[in-house]
């Protein structure tokens, strides 16, 4: 493996090659002149510089939009490192563009399960003062085999459910050793990002691996958290009949009074057309439901972890199995049926597309920005526990959101406000 070192880096990047660089900045332009809250932030602390002497490292979904994040925390003054949360999301232009802008980038599309591992540890041998994670790999391990390393780190933020939800486990049994923001929790990401986000980029992934009509088909849409919630609304404005499948009394209700049909997994699988798992949770798609599934049925994954599709089970099933086309996986199993699987169980909107949009991404990187800027400012008064996005900053990201679109909404006359805080 070639170790490019990039003009503007004293590091050597680990990349695919440095000539993509041209392409990468082109898409790097595309996607700032859609990002406006990012934009007026990037121009308050290229001033201010509050990030000087301040290493970075950046575990991400290594594309466009994410690129424009780690550009301005270098703008900010931070010496950036980024590395890849997915092996499949990397986008080899991007990362030329940015290892050559001055960022130490380690990571290539396709990388094996082995270098993944590898540039995690070579990027953390840079010694980051803060992390920016997304499924808490990086987080995971430096708790598990870097604890001393752990213990000189600020703190960091959290982009992602899953990665949250292996955070709180640590920060329940209190082996948390530095403060961490959940990015995700807060309003102005979870509403946008997970609802609206999902729902198109993953429908953009399957429409562009497939290339096949939506209408009047059942799409499966297995979990209706907020990401369900996206993938369910959006199939359902292409004209697909959709089932969600839930485990949750609350969220089956939910789903039904938002007009689609519940029923069990097992019932689901007999007569879906499209599954799109959502959960964060392991084997939700398991050996019996493959078992009932019909020909040509097609299977992906919309959560962070390539589990939630048992591919073990669907290999034990299949009598042959081959790459018909760029991100489909055909399996053939013993009565004839065949079974694709999209983008080999991983995200299938970063995967096989190009994941969310830049205008919704611009709210969730604007609160990974002035998260990491509020955990580094407020360390000593925070503790070694998940943190939830402070309000003003969740609300400040929205009232920028309406200021770059010249929306102006309502404020509350002291009448109302007395008239709100009044009991009589």
């Amino acid at each position: 493996m070639s170790l490019p070192v990039t003009q503007a880096s004293s590091r050597a990047s680990v990349i695919k090659d440095p000539a993509l660089a041209p392409q990468g900045y082109n898409k790097l332009e595309w996607v700032r002149n859609n990002m406006p809250v990012l934009n007026m932030l990037r121009q308050e602390l290229e001033q201010s510089k509050p990030l000087k002497d301040k290493t970075i490292l950046c575990c991400l979904h290594l594309e466009a939009k994410t690129g424009y994040l780690l550009q301005t925390l270098m703008a900010a003054g931070a010496d950036v490192i980024a590395c890849a949360s997915n092996p499949l999301s990397t986008q080899d232009d991007v990362v030329a563009a940015l290892a050559d802008s001055g960022i130490t980038v380690y990571a290539i599309h396709g990388e094996s399960t082995e270098q993944y591992q590898e540039f995690l540890e070579t990027a953390l041998d840079c010694l980051p003062d803060a992390i920016i994670d997304d499924g808490a790999d990086v987080i995971s391990l430096l708790h598990k085999s870097r604890r001393e390393q752990a213990a000189s780190i600020i703190g960091g933020c959290e982009e992602t459910t899953t990665g949250i939800v292996r955070l709180r486990s640590m920060d329940k049994d209190n082996t948390l050793l530095f403060p961490m923001i959940a990015v995700n929790d807060a309003d102005m990401k979870y509403l946008f990002d997970n609802r609206y986000g999902t729902g198109q980029s993953v429908w953009d992934g399957i429409n562009r691996t497939t290339n096949l009509v939506v209408a009047g088909k059942y799409a499966v849409v297995v979990g209706y958290g907020w990401c369900g919630k996206g993938v369910a609304l959006r199939a359902k404005g292409m004209g697909a009949k959709v089932i969600v499948t839930e485990i949750d009394p609350i969220k089956a209700n939910e789903a039904i009074m938002d007009g689609f049909q519940v029923m069990s997994m097992m019932d689901a699988a007999k007569c879906g057309d499209i599954f799109i798992t959502v959960t964060g949770n392991v084997n939700v798609i398991r050996k019996e439901h493959m078992a009932v599934m019909q020909d040509n049925a097609i299977m992906c994954n919309a959560g962070h972890f390539d589990v939630e599709i048992s591919k073990p089970d669907l290999e034990a099933l299949s009598v042959s199995s081959r790459q018909l086309k760029p991100n489909i996986e055909e399996y053939i199993l013993a009565d004839g049926r065949k079974l694709y699987l999209l983008a080999e169980g991983r995200l299938v909107n970063l995967a096989a597309g190009d994941g969310h949009p830049a205008e919704v991404m611009d709210l969730s990187f604007s609160l990974q920005a002035l998260s990491l800027l509020y955990v580094i400012e407020n360390r000593d008064k925070l503790g070694n526990h998940v943190y939830n996005v402070p309000a003003e900053i969740d609300r400040q990201v929205a009232y920028l959101k309406l200021k770059a679109d010249g929306i102006e909404i309502d404020e509350l006359t002291n009448e109302q406000k007395k008239y709100l805080q009044s009991w009589e």
